[in-house]
């Protein structure tokens, strides 16, 4: 796959927002003090580092092949009640939470454009594909807040 500047620089953008996602994800699972919430955030942390590979594939000029369906998967968005014993661990968990809902919200935005901005048929595919992903963590991020009573 030959890309153009523009493309180029767009997977440079999304290669930085992905290892920035990684960071956050890694970083914040060793802060969380819910443990079913370091296990969510490990998970997207790994798929994170599924779509870093992605991308750094495309930039090496390697079509992606077509990804699978996605399937909805909220399971790892548990109620903690009984962990927040106190208010400073709950109020530290939301803002975990939130940091990486806005963080989500800003991903999926720029592969949203990125998807609009490539020749590829497949490349559109598999961008579509991580940005879809992407608001599936949104996603699970805001189940575990309001299961938890921390989103308003």
């Amino acid at each position: 796959m030959i890309l153009t500047s523009k493309e180029t620089d767009l997977l440079k953008d999304m290669k930085d927002q992905e290892e920035l996602c990684i960071e956050k994800y890694t970083r914040y699972a060793t802060e969380a003090k819910c443990p079913e919430l370091k296990t969510l955030l490990n998970s997207i942390a790994d798929t994170e580092r599924e779509h870093l590979k992605t991308v750094n594939d495309m930039m090496a000029g390697n079509e992606p092949a077509a990804p699978g369906a996605l399937s909805a998967n909220n399971d790892l968005c548990k109620c903690c009640e009984s962990v927040y014993q106190n208010a400073d661990d709950k109020s530290a968990d939301k803002y975990l939470l939130s940091d990486l809902l806005s963080t989500e919200k800003h991903v999926s935005s720029l592969y949203n454009t990125s998807v609009f901005e490539f020749k590829s048929p497949a490349a559109r595919k598999m961008l579509s594909h991580i940005q879809a992903e992407e608001q599936q963590h949104g996603e699970m991020l805001y189940a575990f807040m309001n299961c938890n009573n921390m989103y308003s």
